[in-house]
């Protein structure tokens, strides 16, 4: 039977949390506890996801789902060519040598959608775009439940025009990048229960909200909003499960760190994170020019968390990380379905 959101037993969903907390323990103890968790494509090869989507099975028997990152177009190329030069003074801060940035990189595209169709999973949600309307046709053939990530009405009617199965409707509260389609643009600013409404006034699809949502209390207003499920990501963060390394996770409780703000510093994405040193030193002046700034920060931030350096970190949080405990993931999960 083809999954649906509104038959979990509790309406959360764990965001797929893309660079290494979402391991396979943590989604299987979320999705152990009647939500919906995710394992994230983005930036791991299509054999990683498969060893990954085989550790997740042999921890639990619940649906599960996969996000994959839809490749986009790089409005600015010569842009990173430009911000390499600045990144010196990093890489000498930190001791590492910069990479060439690619920009063939499809985040092994091809590789992914031959496995989820080979092999299928429960839930496929793509992020950055629409997948295109033959691989929607074709997970949905296998039986997967598809979702397509929006972040404004506009989004929402072109990505329900594909036969997706559900929308995951992104508020700009929320931690990480912003799956804005448009890689160029700057996101919209509406805030989440208005953009519920805005989403909803154009499609009957189920809603997934997403956004800032850490507490019982925000998730039980995105679903009189209309949603059937809330995602939260940020929440699970410090969980024993997660993959969070120590320098984020210390930098979550932390009282220095009070800010989040939105940044294509270290991916050339729109994203949220912690306010840290690199932010400051780097908004400004970083380019439209994903996934390349993503490569060329790469090497610093390994550097700055071996250092345990949280200024040198991508430190992606939305803007309730202050609720976000410790405690274990099945916890999280019903303390947010039940306040």
């Amino acid at each position: 039977m083809l999954f649906d959101p509104r038959d979990l037993r509790l309406p959360v969903v764990q965001a797929p949390l893309a660079g290494g907390p979402a391991t396979p323990e943590l989604v299987a103890a979320v999705s152990g506890a009647g939500g919906l968790g995710f394992l994230a494509a983005g930036y791991r090869t299509a054999d990683e996801v498969a060893a990954r989507i085989a550790q997740v099975r042999a921890g639990t028997t619940e649906p599960f789902g996969i996000n994959v990152f839809v490749p986009r177009p790089i409005p600015d190329p010569a842009g990173a060519d430009r911000y390499r030069a600045e990144l010196a003074a990093e890489a000498e801060r930190y001791g590492v040598a910069l990479p060439d940035p690619d920009p063939t990189d499809t985040d092994d595209w091809d590789a992914k959608l031959r496995l989820l169709l080979d092999d299928p999973v429960p839930v496929v949600s793509f992020t950055f775009g629409p997948p295109p309307p033959w691989v929607v046709d074709a997970l949905l053939a296998v039986g997967t439940y598809v979702v397509a990530t929006v972040t404004t009405r506009a989004e929402a009617r072109g990505a329900a025009a594909l036969g997706v199965s559900a929308l995951c409707v992104q508020g700009p509260e929320a931690g990480g990048h912003r799956g804005t389609f448009d890689p160029a643009a700057d996101p919209d600013p509406t805030p989440l229960l208005p953009l519920l409404g805005a989403v909803r006034a154009v499609t009957h699809l189920p809603l997934i909200a997403a956004g800032g949502l850490a507490t019982g209390r925000d998730v039980a207003g995105a679903l009189a909003a209309g949603a059937v499920a809330a995602q939260a990501g940020t929440a699970y963060l410090r969980a024993p499960e997660a993959g969070t390394s120590a320098p984020y996770r210390a930098a979550l409780a932390d009282p220095a760190f009070t800010t989040t703000v939105v940044t294509r510093a270290f991916t050339g994405r729109p994203a949220r994170g912690l306010r840290n040193r690199f932010i400051d030193a780097h908004d400004a002046t970083a380019p439209a020019a994903y996934p390349l700034l993503h490569q060329l920060t790469r090497p610093l931030r390994a550097a700055a968390a071996a250092a345990a350096d949280p200024h040198g970190l991508s430190l992606w949080a939305g803007t309730g990380h202050r609720h976000a405990t410790a405690a274990p993931a099945a916890d999280t999960t019903r303390a947010l379905a039940t306040g």
